[in-house]
């Protein structure tokens, strides 16, 4: 349970470069969907993005899921691992190519620095895979740390790339 008890909106973001990528994160989204105190209420478009960091490897599909959950972000933290164990996710190189990963972006408001666990995720505001997903569902979400939109976010990384 959340430490409050109350409904969270959260964002996860999904990715894969491995098998078919488009129906891994389909399956991914499904078993979110079925777990108990877990409401998927907006699902991005998928992205086609090229690889960062590990550049050896196949293009990424990625995308943004909102839900509403109860859960604490230390449930949903376990719950996201045993998807990617369901839908046979190795970790054999840092920023390598994988079957699926998913990543909390965002969890209310929060800002958590833990061992194991960073929200909101700690390089979001530099990968255009995440913002521009997360700016497709809710470009008025605000990252804690920076206390800017996402929209203002996104903005700033792709004005960047002109």
């Amino acid at each position: 349970m959340s430490d409050s008890g109350k409904e969270v909106t959260a964002y996860i973001g999904i990715g894969s470069n491995i098998g078919d990528r488009a129906a891994l994160l389909n399956a991914s989204i499904e078993l979110l969907s079925k777990k108990e105190g877990i409401e998927v209420t907006s699902v991005s478009s998928f992205y086609n993005t090229a690889p960062v960091g590990y550049l050896e490897q196949p293009d990424f599909l990625n995308a943004v899921v909102e839900i509403k959950t109860v859960l604490s972000a230390d449930e949903l933290l376990q719950i996201c691992g045993l998807i990617e164990k369901v839908l046979k996710r190795e970790r054999l190189i840092h920023w390598g190519p994988r079957t699926i990963d998913l990543d909390i972006l965002l969890y209310g408001n929060q800002i958590i620095n833990k061992e194991n666990l960073n929200i909101p995720h700690p390089r979001m505001h530099e990968r255009t895979f995440v913002l521009e997903p997360l700016n497709e569902i809710n470009p008025s979400a605000i990252h804690p740390v920076f206390n800017k939109t996402v929209c203002e976010l996104y903005e700033a990384i792709t004005q960047d790339d002109r």
